[in-house]
């Protein structure tokens, strides 16, 4: 081994504070890659579970594919009670045209145009005639009380009230009231399901069993007696008389309805809830809750108001005879659709009213 000499200190100091060369490189960036992000909510929940699982211990894996579906559950209800919508929608705007060129105008001039007590005889005479298949329907309804009522209250009023001009039978002493009745309540009331809606140009607003059943009301008269129930004289006054009188009655229900955001699912609601009312209160079933729509096309409340309870609305509906009450109010009340296809004869066809006067 060879063992140079120690440097002296001096020089030591003198290499260090020496000048070194100056060594330059080009600056180079970093390699970088894009690494691309996917997410995945199904895998976040693989990983909860994983981890909730290692947590809890096994799970049934039938269990485990159930929580992980979803599920839609939805009703076509409104399919399903109007499976003609588009046919039904047409059929009411031109019932409404028809109303505003012809039928309102005629109304207001038969109320303002005649005395109010022959305006009531006339009327009277309508309901009058009406009786016949109001008795028959509470015979074949079982309600035997109010059957023979109602026929006491037509002998009284053909004969006294001089062929129904007088309404004899409901003055006081007497308080026998008139109650509407007929066979589409009595196929309701043996069950018969109401069948789709249906908006027709003559008929108005009705369903497939109420027209059946309207069309019997109608024949009861002239198959029942013949002449002249069966005649173009009896039949186009009657057309006339009970119209105009119908349409009339509903003028402020008629407004309501068209104050609302869609007048024909207004009034297809409002018909299909008081049908399905009176036929549960006929039956003496509980009567379902009034919905909103009824509730402020009846007055009961303003739009934007809080509905009414039953309470509220004091629905005697408790009990058989308090539920026969709350029918006959119903059934006795007119219809939104003005024209009650029951009211007519067979002979003459009947114009159903939906708009009326723009005040």
């Amino acid at each position: 081994m060879l063992i140079s000499a120690v440097p002296p200190a001096e020089a030591v100091e003198t290499a260090a504070l020496a000048p070194r060369p100056a060594v330059t490189a080009a600056y180079r960036e970093p390699d970088t890659t894009v690494m691309p992000l996917s997410w995945s909510l199904a895998l976040v929940q693989d990983s909860a579970e994983t981890q909730s699982g290692e947590q809890q211990g096994p799970q049934d894996p039938d269990a485990q594919d159930d929580e992980t579906e979803i599920v839609v559950e939805g009703e076509t209800g409104e399919r399903e009670r109007d499976p003609m919508g588009a046919v039904n929608e047409t059929s009411y705007r031109i019932t409404q045209q028809l109303d505003d060129v012809f039928v309102e105008p005629l109304a207001y001039g038969y109320r303002d145009g005649l005395p109010g007590p022959i305006r009531d005889g006339l009327g009277n005479v309508v309901r009058n005639l009406r009786e016949p298949a109001n008795f028959l329907n509470f015979l074949l309804q079982l309600k035997i009380g109010k059957a023979f009522e109602t026929l006491g209250r037509f002998a009284l009023n053909s004969t006294f009230g001089l062929a129904g001009l007088i309404d004899v039978a409901g003055m006081p002493g007497i308080g026998l009231p008139y109650r509407r009745n007929g066979f589409a309540n009595t196929l309701g009331f043996y069950g018969v399901d109401t069948g789709a809606y249906l908006y027709l140009p003559i008929t108005g607003a009705t369903t497939v069993r109420d027209l059946i059943g309207s069309t019997l009301d109608q024949a009861v008269l002239p198959v029942a007696v013949g002449a002249p129930f069966n005649t173009f004289e009896y039949a186009a006054p009657y057309f006339v008389i009970s119209n105009l009188e119908a349409r009339l009655e509903v003028d402020e229900e008629l407004e309501r309805i068209e104050d609302t955001v869609d007048p024909y699912a207004a009034r297809r609601d409002t018909y299909l809830a008081r049908r399905e009312r009176e036929i549960a209160a006929l039956r003496g079933e509980e009567v379902p809750e009034k919905p909103r729509i009824l509730q402020e096309i009846d007055g009961d409340i303003e739009p934007g108001d809080p509905m009414l309870g039953e309470e509220d609305l004091e629905e005697g509906d408790e009990g058989s005879d308090q539920a026969d009450e709350a029918v006959e109010d119903a059934t006795d009340a007119p219809q939104i659709s003005a024209i009650s296809p029951r009211e007519l004869p067979p002979i003459v066809p009947m114009i159903a009213i939906t708009k009326p006067r723009t005040r």
